[in-house]
């Protein structure tokens, strides 16, 4: 990637020339990007590595090609209803009440042209890549070929940008290119465009908001557009007050019950809390308020050097950057939760324009400081990020190359994990399209396009008829959880409740094994079981069970 790097760049005068020209010395590079990240990506899928995410956007997707919008059975096996009432899932949720998401809208045609989940993952890395595009003519309005091309360089070397990219389909992905899109138009002036994408922004989903009010408070402080500033921070705002606080309970529960107590539940009293007493809590507390803010230490350091590296630590010193990228930031070091500082999924995005709008601002300022000897660093710190993203082995994108565990050794070899494939997808196969299933977490997306399914081990849901009803099959994926299990202790506690599970079901007659293969158990309601299938079965389950550390 380096030298590909510094053959692009020998390649661009130093004078300035035309765009079109000019755009094309960043397209190799994008296409580079799209090309290895679509193939990784779509391995990922097609080897039963993209998991629960990628099943509930494809549902999602699948339910608003047929008239029911944002309804998903999924979701609400993870609503408070379900988790905190007890009660039973429902085909008929909506999921706008756990995340208000209807810009996924704009991409529903594609959908109905192509209705798979593999085409949310080629949505995905296709929404960033235009980004990246995008980000470099935004760059063109301030800088010079040679560090527009750098900006997007960093841009598609970034850990913050490849992992989320190399995930499950989720609806930030759009973030990036509405986001420089926006802050193109405020640099053409083009205030038709820049609602447009402010609309647009805000309906990715309900905290989209924070990084628009970024930019709004820029706009405000660097006193270049004020009054567009000002209403741009009141339109972002009020918008997310109204739709967590009005709006989103109308659907559910959630926001309240939920989401904002699993992130933000460290200020707020009691078993809900709206965003509003969410605010309260942060600043009538502002002792807490700041240990939040710098803990854990070494995570935050870590996460932020990992957001400055691609861009040679530059966002660090750009006044821009901190007041863009600010508020999404300060959203994730006030919040609780492992993920909040993961640079390698979704959240991490929301960071990233403001950091790159930042970086170019202080170029453009300081353009005698791209030096040879500067650039060398740059593309050096660029070659880390890129080997950063690799040996962080994102999603397990790269299961077959990184060994999951050194000691015990945990690794499944490309091999290993294709002959597991060819083997389960018969027994998939045997499932009927328009079948209730419940499906272990790596199988549900490939099992995600129909009304009725849910992840084991819950196998009753509330149909369209608001029947309760035990689904027709259920298929469990134990192979894989053997094989992590040595390095994984819930990994292993899984394979014997799921063992426990599919015992007890076909003792009690109520479904009988269809079909068993390499660690993989298909289970239909209301039959017997397959003999040789039981046999099989109860062999191989009895030396899985023994065998569990």
């Amino acid at each position: 990637m380096r030298s590909q790097i510094k053959d692009e760049l020998s390649k661009i005068p130093s004078g300035k020339f035309r765009s079109d020209l000019a755009i094309g010395a960043v397209l190799p590079i994008a296409a580079i990007f799209f090309t290895l990240c679509l193939i990784l990506a779509l391995h990922r899928y097609f080897s039963f590595y993209a998991s629960f995410d990628q099943g509930i956007f494809n549902q999602v997707f699948w339910n608003n090609s047929h008239g029911r919008f944002f309804q998903s059975s999924l979701s609400s096996s993870l609503s408070t209803n379900v988790v905190h009432a007890g009660e039973i899932p429902t085909v008929f949720y909506h999921r706008l009440g756990q995340h208000f998401t209807p810009a996924l809208l704009l991409w529903s045609p594609i959908y109905a042209l192509f209705p798979s989940p593999a085409t949310l993952t080629v949505l995905q890395v296709t929404l960033i890549t235009m980004a990246g595009i995008v980000l470099y003519i935004l760059a063109r309005q301030y800088l010079e070929p040679r560090l527009a091309v750098m900006i997007s360089a960093s841009f598609y070397a970034a850990n913050a940008v490849i992992g989320p990219t190399l995930s499950n389909f989720h609806d930030i992905s759009q973030i990036p290119l509405f986001m420089f899109t926006l802050l193109l138009a405020m640099e053409k002036r083009k205030w038709w465009l820049f609602w447009l994408m402010a609309i647009f922004i805000l309906a990715v989903r309900e905290d989209a908001g924070v990084g628009l009010f970024g930019v709004g408070f820029y706009m405000i402080a660097s006193k270049r557009f004020p009054r567009a500033g000002f209403a741009t921070c009141i339109l972002s705002f009020g918008y997310m007050l109204a739709l967590t606080n009005l709006i989103m309970p109308i659907f559910s529960a959630d926001i309240s019950k939920r989401f904002m107590l699993e992130r933000f539940g460290q200020y707020a009293d009691g078993n809900e809390a709206s965003t509003l007493e969410i605010i309260w809590g942060m600043v009538s507390n502002p002792w807490r308020l700041f240990v939040e803010l710098v803990t854990p230490f070494d995570r935050t350091i870590r996460y932020l050097i990992g957001q400055w590296l691609p861009l040679a630590f530059i966002p660090a010193i750009s006044p821009a950057s901190w007041a863009i990228a600010g508020f999404p930031l300060l959203k994730l070091l006030l919040g609780q939760g492992e993920s909040v500082l993961a640079i390698t999924i979704r959240y991490a995005l929301t960071v990233v324009p403001g950091l790159f709008y930042g970086g170019i601002l202080w170029w453009s300022e300081h353009p005698k400081s791209f030096k040879p000897r500067f650039r060398r660093f740059w593309i050096g710190c660029i070659c880390v990020s890129l080997i950063l993203s690799f040996t962080s082995n994102p999603n397990r994108t790269f299961y077959f190359a990184i060994p999951d565990s050194v000691k015990p050794w945990v690794h499944v070899t490309l091999a290993q994990q294709w002959s597991h494939v060819s083997q389960l997808r018969p027994l998939i196969g045997q499932i009927p399209p328009n079948a209730s299933v419940s499906a272990t977490t790596y199988l549900v997306p490939h099992l995600s396009s129909r009304r009725e399914i849910l992840r084991l081990p819950s196998l009753e849901l509330r149909n369209d008829r608001r029947e309760v009803v035990k689904v027709e099959y259920a298929i469990a994926d134990l192979w894989q959880l053997q094989r992590y299990q040595p390095a994984f202790k819930g990994d292993g506690s899984q394979l014997r409740d799921f063992i426990k599970l599919v015992n007890e079901l076909t003792n009690k007659g109520e479904y009988g094994i269809k079909g068993f293969t390499d660690g993989v158990v298909l289970l239909q309601k209301g039959v017997n079981s397959d003999s040789q299938a039981a046999i099989d079965w109860k062999k191989w389950s009895n030396d899985a069970f023994r065998n569990v550390d």
